[in-house]
């Protein structure tokens, strides 16, 4: 459906963005974060000083970053600061610890000569 019909055909939608967590089966911004970072700590206990990559939605990775810069929760953060596709959130561990984070961009992507060329 375009994006436009969303508010009108699914109006718990405007309750969900207004505040996640409030419906049932939704996660708030903490749920959501907290899951990525139990993976992390997870993973980093298991294999101390190794390299691991860890695949999710921009939105769960989004909550994760939030929560790790120590954001308010809200959905405007989600969007103000927000993981574009095949983007990154590279995480450092010092024990189970997260010590530094940053963001990496997707890379740019050169588009195809056009065919009538």
């Amino acid at each position: 459906m375009p994006y436009w019909q969303v508010p009108v055909r699914r109006p718990l939608w405007l309750v969900h963005k207004a505040r996640r967590g409030l419906l049932p089966g939704d996660e708030s911004i903490e749920v959501l974060g907290e899951r990525v970072l139990r993976v992390a700590r997870l993973l980093a206990r298991r294999h101390p000083g190794e390299a691991m990559a860890v695949v999710s939605h921009a939105d769960p990775l989004n909550a994760a970053w939030i929560l790790l810069d120590g954001r308010p929760h809200s959905e405007r953060e989600m969007h103000r600061k927000s993981i574009g596709k095949a983007g990154m959130l590279q995480v450092d561990m010092e024990g189970e610890t997260p010590k530094a984070w940053e963001y990496i961009p997707p890379p740019p992507i050169a588009k195809p000569a056009s065919a009538a060329a």
